[in-house]
């Protein structure tokens, strides 16, 4: 348990994070982030939680899934206050998922016109749903509307 100056109740944090204490719970939840009861059944929260619901936001924003996050901040203690070093870390693991991305976005805006202007029903040859006709080879019929067993 934490001094009552160094902690936050979960209305506190989300004030002060700009997200609602549903998005907090959530998080919780989700072991992203982590707080504790008193005596009187009141969630409590260290301060280093401000700094770890921004870095949730952020890569968010950017597209990384929770899941990776969540895997990014699980050797970081909760009462640690992450610094530039720990953001380093993390935006290097990130860095190549990012850029396959932003590659795969880039080809999809430069090729989606052709996509929508050839009228052709077959994607036999659409590089963008199914590159060198990966599809035919599994087979006749709606290879995306079956299901996968």
């Amino acid at each position: 348990m934490q001094g009552a100056k160094s902690t936050l109740t979960v209305g506190d944090v989300a004030r002060r994070s700009g997200v609602p204490v549903s998005t907090v719970h959530f998080y919780e939840a989700k072991g992203l982030i982590a707080g504790w009861r008193t005596e009187g059944n009141q969630r409590r929260y260290h301060r280093a939680v401000l700094r770890r619901i921004a870095i949730i936001k952020i890569a968010q924003r950017a597209g990384i899934p929770l899941a990776v996050i969540n895997d990014a901040l699980a050797d970081l203690p909760h009462d640690h206050v992450p610094n530039a070093q720990d953001w380093r870390r993390f935006t290097d693991a990130w860095k190549d998922m990012l850029e396959e991305r932003i590659i795969s976005l880039m080809q999809l805006r430069d090729q989606i016109a052709s996509c929508i202007g050839c009228g052709c029903l077959s994607l036999e040859e659409c590089p963008l749903r199914n590159p060198g006709d990966e599809l035919g080879r599994q087979g006749p019929g709606p290879r995306r509307l079956v299901p996968r067993r």
